[in-house]
């Protein structure tokens, strides 16, 4: 895990901005959408001042960039919308958590989406950014993907309200389809969980505490990751309350509220995942210690029955000239049989006792 370092002295020197993600082989791309509840219009891989002659006041406008890594293109297109340096760091910055700005004119909303990778032990972290103006809504992703190819299809096909409403709408069902995939990661990882428990029950492999370890890690991850979106999305539900950015219509909020009901929903589950792996960890070591106590049971019987026998070894093992029973013909067989009916008779008193 990245700790933060505090170093005494250290002085605030300002930072050129840079993309901080892994995707910098990924192209940036601005592809756009003008639409209405009349009629849509798509416009793939267009310029910053294409979209400045594109974009329609009257009309609901959708700008979703693909790539983040030409930074002068940000930069291009944030002085255009008019935003400060530190929200285009923020768009850059994939290391910073998810944060809501609430500004005068607009609304910006940077969270992380999260899915399954097909490595099992890890996960595809991606930050997303939005702006929210007036009748303009702007997407950052870092890299081309299908999260949106749904909402795309109803802007086409003029499925549902999408094309009825505002571009809080359509802010919200991009959200949507963002903790949709908190939902595929989760019930990804409780496949995974099922097949631990049961292992944990019945294998001795340590390795079993190696994958419950894993999971528990990216459960954390998961919980860190939506509690801040859940925070951000009550905040979104108290913007009607204040003299800030009023972009949302009233009618909207509900919608921001049922994605913060699932965030909930989330945190629940994760929480009971994680109360499921904790199980599987006590299982684990549960079954280890009955294992190791059937394997102390079975020595100490062993012990307890070849005790008395040392005992009369040991005696006619001493060897002195003078000694009762040496000079009996039948003596050796008379010991051997007293020892057999040792062992039954303390075989059967264990077994009685149920001691094994």
């Amino acid at each position: 895990m990245r700790k933060l370092r505090y170093k005494k002295g250290r002085k605030a020197i300002l930072q050129p901005l840079e993309y901080t993600g892994l995707f910098k082989d990924k192209e940036t791309e601005i592809q756009l959408f003008v639409y209405n509840e009349k009629d849509v219009k798509e416009y793939e891989v267009i310029t910053v001042n294409k979209f400045k002659d594109l974009r329609n006041i009257s009309s609901n406008n959708w700008l979703n960039i693909h790539g983040l890594n030409n930074v002068e293109v940000i930069k291009s297109l944030a002085d255009t919308l008019q935003l400060n340096s530190l929200i285009v760091s923020d768009i850059l910055n994939i290391a910073r958590g998810t944060r809501l700005d609430e500004l005068d004119d607009s609304l910006f909303f940077s969270i992380k989406s999260i899915l399954p990778n097909d490595n099992e032990n890890t996960i595809l972290i991606e930050q997303i950014s939005f702006l929210l103006q007036d009748n303009l809504i702007v997407s950052f992703q870092e890299k081309r993907g299908d999260f949106f190819t749904h909402i795309r299809e109803r802007l086409r096909e003029n499925t549902g309200i999408v094309r009825k409403k505002k571009v809080d709408y359509l802010m919200y069902l991009l959200l949507d389809a963002v903790i949709e995939n908190f939902y595929i990661t989760i019930e990804n990882k409780e496949n995974k969980i099922e097949t631990l428990l049961l292992a944990s029950k019945t294998a001795d492999d340590p390795s079993i505490m190696v994958e419950i370890e894993r999971l528990r890690e990216i459960f954390q991850l998961l919980k860190r990751s939506i509690t801040p979106l859940r925070d951000a999305l009550f905040t979104i539900k108290t913007i009607k309350e204040d003299d800030e950015f009023n972009g949302i219509e009233a009618s909207n909020y509900i919608f921001f509220g049922r994605l913060h009901q699932k965030t909930l929903e989330l945190l629940e589950q994760i929480e009971y995942d994680m109360s499921t792996l904790d199980s599987a960890s006590n299982f684990f070591y549960t079954a280890q210690s009955h294992r190791m106590n059937e394997v102390m049971k079975t020595l100490t019987v062993i012990s307890s029955v070849f005790l008395p026998l040392t005992f009369i070894a040991g005696i006619y093992g001493m060897n002195f000239k003078y000694m009762p029973e040496l000079n009996y013909n039948y003596g050796y067989y008379v010991i051997i049989a007293l020892m057999f009916v040792i062992v039954i008779a303390m075989l059967i008193y264990f077994k009685k006792k149920r001691w094994f």
